[in-house]
């Protein structure tokens, strides 16, 4: 299920007569919001999210293609859920079945095929259809709805309920670009999303200021490749992500913003400049490069040298010093060379960074990597994975710790798992543990970091200035 789900128990649906839906999210930060705008089109469609599949009416996975074997967790799931079903109506209710998101869109039919107990598959581009496609299915049809949209889905969603956004927090995802041209070799992204498209930007600043009206202090901007957003501005022109940001920090109320994923090579001078220029624009900025070996990247299809990245970076760090980085990070892909796995981690030293994501290659089907010769053996990739792991952890800790001592501001988001506590997020993403008494839920405080644990920064009891 999201973890940011609007949910309700089984008598209070009961009580206003509606269907309860249960969403199990998988993957990235895009699926999440796309949970969460699946879940608004089936509110009005008079469901109501659930905190389990076993008082469900209906269960519904967003599944995610990016790793190995994504598609057999699927399946594992769908057994599970057949017996629940089974169970369900030998009780005398029944249950519906739905699978969405990047699995469904690479698996199509082949997936009803496996697993008779689905009901519908439905893909990510034509997910504002979702309501039609269930009642299709509550008439007994068995629904693929896999066909990228001729229209645009966001124009036909309906708009974010304001209950819903306040349940899910200070804290809000908004798509604005979707699909990827880039065609990587490794990745499956542009065949299971499609070619890249941009939202205008009045859908954008629309959803936004709703979100902002109801209660949203962050809104982190999303896209396969967010930097490569260009949509049509007011006057018809075409924008790009750096104005984009301009706009939408004018909106009052709304006090931090991010985005991500970047590419690399769809970082222009604009969007540098805004982390320069905007102070509610976040000091972090998730931006992969794969591997740190020209010939590896060039295998990747990255179309970028590993110096062109390090300059990029320069000049990043020029416009905002404080920026942490975050990067993903590829092992074992076919024909890395020892010298080609030390290239990566030279890069990785050279640049620095706060956060990272470090996966061994897996061939993906229907990708062109996944035809390469000179596949790296496991335990070579094993091996890799543990040094590089180790480099970046290394250097995690070593930013964390450095803000020991220091007064940071921090955006209080949610109780903590102890009593009297509250967490919140740092600028740079980090989990921040505070005293209740520094402030509420939403409230942006300065507090004095005493000390970091592995994964999150401790504050001190005291508050430093009073909420913002």
């Amino acid at each position: 299920m999201s973890e940011t789900a609007d949910i309700v128990t089984p008598d209070a649906a009961a009580e206003m007569n509606t269907r309860r839906v249960f969403v199990k999210t998988y993957g990235c930060q895009m699926n999440v919001y796309d949970s969460q705008r699946m879940a608004d089109a089936l509110g009005a469609d008079g469901y109501v999210e659930t905190a389990t599949p076993d008082d469900a009416d209906m269960v519904l996975l967003n599944t995610c293609h990016i790793r190995e074997k994504a598609a057999e967790k699927v399946y594992s799931e769908l057994g599970r859920l057949r017996n629940l079903r089974d169970r369900r109506r030998a009780a005398g209710s029944d249950l519906i079945i739905g699978v969405a998101g990047c699995v469904a869109q690479a698996e199509g039919e082949e997936i009803i095929r496996r697993a008779p107990v689905v009901d519908f598959v439905i893909g990510p581009q034509t997910y504002h259809r979702l309501p039609q496609v269930v009642g299709r299915a509550r008439d007994g049809e068995k629904v693929v709805e896999t066909d990228y949209a001729v229209e645009d889905k966001f124009e036909h969603l309906p708009a974010r309920d304001e209950r819903q956004v306040r349940s899910r927090g200070v804290t809000a995802f908004l798509t604005v670009q979707e699909g990827c041209d880039k065609f990587c070799t490794f990745c499956v992204v542009p065949y299971t999303r499609g070619a890249e498209v941009s939202r205008s930007v009045a859908q954008i600043v629309t959803e936004a200021r709703a979100l902002v009206a109801a209660g949203v202090r962050e809104i982190t901007l999303l896209g396969q490749n967010v930097n490569a957003w260009h949509g049509e501005g007011p006057d018809g022109s075409e924008w790009g992500l750096g104005r984009l940001l301009h706009k939408l920090a004018r909106i009052d109320g709304l006090a931090r913003l991010r985005y991500t994923t970047s590419h690399p090579r769809d970082m222009d001078d604009a969007l540098i400049a805004a982390h320069r220029d905007l102070d509610c624009l976040m000091p972090y900025l998730h931006l992969p490069v794969q591997a740190g070996s020209d010939r590896i990247l060039k295998a990747m299809n990255r179309r970028h040298t590993a110096d062109e990245y390090r300059k990029l970076i320069d000049r990043i760090r020029d416009a905002r010093p404080d920026i942490a980085l975050s990067g993903d990070f590829i092992v074992g892909f076919p024909g890395e060379t020892d010298a080609d796995f030390e290239d990566t981690m030279r890069l990785i030293r050279d640049v620095g960074y706060a956060q990272a994501f470090s996966f061994k290659y897996s061939p993906r089907p229907g990708t062109p990597g996944a035809d390469l010769g000179d596949q790296v053996a496991e335990p070579v990739k094993d091996a890799r994975l543990q040094r590089l792991q180790a480099l970046l952890l290394e250097q995690q800790a070593a930013f964390m710790t450095a803000l020991a001592g220091r007064t940071i501001s921090v955006l209080l988001e949610k109780p903590g798992r102890e009593q009297g506590q509250l967490v919140g997020r740092s600028p740079w993403l980090q989990p921040v543990v505070c005293d209740e008494t520094v402030g509420k839920i939403g409230d942006i405080v300065d507090v004095r970091i005493n000390r970091a644990s592995a994964n999150s920064l401790i504050a001190d009891q005291r508050e430093v200035e009073p909420p913002a």
